[in-house]
């Protein structure tokens, strides 16, 4: 069995997540948003956005701006920003890997965050590529999204391996013929690697 091709996650792997509900919840409470109103026209505005379908200025307009406010955008979206923190040791695993092996992002994430994200944590100095929802207008857990990184790594299925923290598109992965881990940490994701002769 050989190898050819890293897909990671960012959020929750790499990364704290970027813009999910515990860093809603936390952003929300700082500016004092009415929480049940914020979350629901955040639950409407979000696929838009992760599709790369609604700008990030375009989803505060609808989700939190649609209301007079004492803040202004700049101020809210460098909140956002500032939740994003790295996984230290996930970060320094993925950039040994990078120096023999071929690392790919694969994520749902909106595109200004994940640009935001790409940039601060120098994430482009060891993956080669970012297949994100935003760009490829595809969403894990849909199998389309993994073919379409696949295709575009120019990997087969079985000669990939699909690193990310939920289940579910760890699962959907796995459906499409790849290998997935399950990302739990650092020294977990360097064993479980290891057993498919990643080292």
């Amino acid at each position: 069995m050989t190898i050819r091709a890293l897909f990671f996650d960012i959020g929750g792997v790499l990364l704290s997540n970027g813009w999910d509900r515990e860093q809603r919840a936390v952003v929300a409470a700082q500016f004092g948003l009415d929480a049940t109103d914020f979350g629901e026209r955040h639950k409407l505005a979000v696929p838009e956005l992760e599709l790369g379908r609604m700008t990030l200025d375009e989803y505060l307009e609808q989700t939190v701006f649609c209301h007079p406010q004492t803040f202004t955008p700049g101020e809210f979206r460098a909140a956002m920003e500032a939740q994003s923190t790295p996984h230290e040791g996930a970060l320094a695993l993925a950039r040994d890997l990078a120096t023999r092996h071929r690392l790919y992002a694969l994520n749902n994430e909106g595109r200004d965050l994940n640009d935001h994200r790409i940039r601060t944590f120098g994430l482009s100095d060891f993956l080669l590529a970012f297949f994100t929802s935003s760009t490829l207008e595809l969403m894990k857990p849909n199998p389309a999204i993994y073919r379409a990184a696949l295709t575009l790594a120019a990997v087969a299925p079985h000669e990939a391996v699909m690193i990310d923290d939920r289940a579910q598109n760890t699962e959907a992965a796995r459906r499409v013929g790849m290998h997935a881990i399950r990302y739990e940490n650092a020294a977990q994701l360097r064993e479980e690697l290891a057993a498919l002769g990643v080292e």
